[in-house]
């Protein structure tokens, strides 16, 4: 963030891919270079920590997908859907049952800043669906 400014309005860290909402500064728009940055830096200190990690067959670390999609938003709605999908992910993927058990997520600043109550989307062992 220090050389590459972007705010955060909202992410999910999960085990092989992220989902972030970002805003970046007047005129600039290399979203291509801030992810690059962020899955390398995150990746050496992985690396680093002794964490166990594969290689691919071309020499990569294999711990993120490869490519990502950009969208611009549209509007205040969409931003809450977008806002809503980011959260909902560590559910959808099966990691946890609640929202708020996932710890790598902006959700926490989202329910201490009042924005959603903390069992917001309620409880899913049933292997709801949200956001879809």
């Amino acid at each position: 963030m220090r050389e590459s400014p972007f705010e955060i309005a909202a992410m999910v860290v999960l085990p092989e891919h992220f989902h972030a909402l970002w805003t970046l500064p007047p005129g600039d728009d290399d979203y291509p270079g801030r992810i690059r940055l962020l899955k390398s830096r995150f990746t050496r200190c992985v690396v680093a920590a002794g964490v166990a990690t594969r290689r691919n067959a071309k020499g990569e670390y294999d711990l993120w997908q490869r490519r990502y999609w950009e969208h611009t938003i549209r509007d205040d709605l969409d931003f809450e859907k977008h806002v809503d999908y980011i959260h909902w992910n560590p559910v959808k993927h099966g990691h946890v049952a609640r929202v708020a058990d996932w710890p790598y997520s902006t959700f926490h600043r989202y329910t201490a800043r009042g924005v959603y109550p903390p069992d917001w989307a309620g409880d899913h062992t049933q292997g709801d669906s949200f956001g879809e």
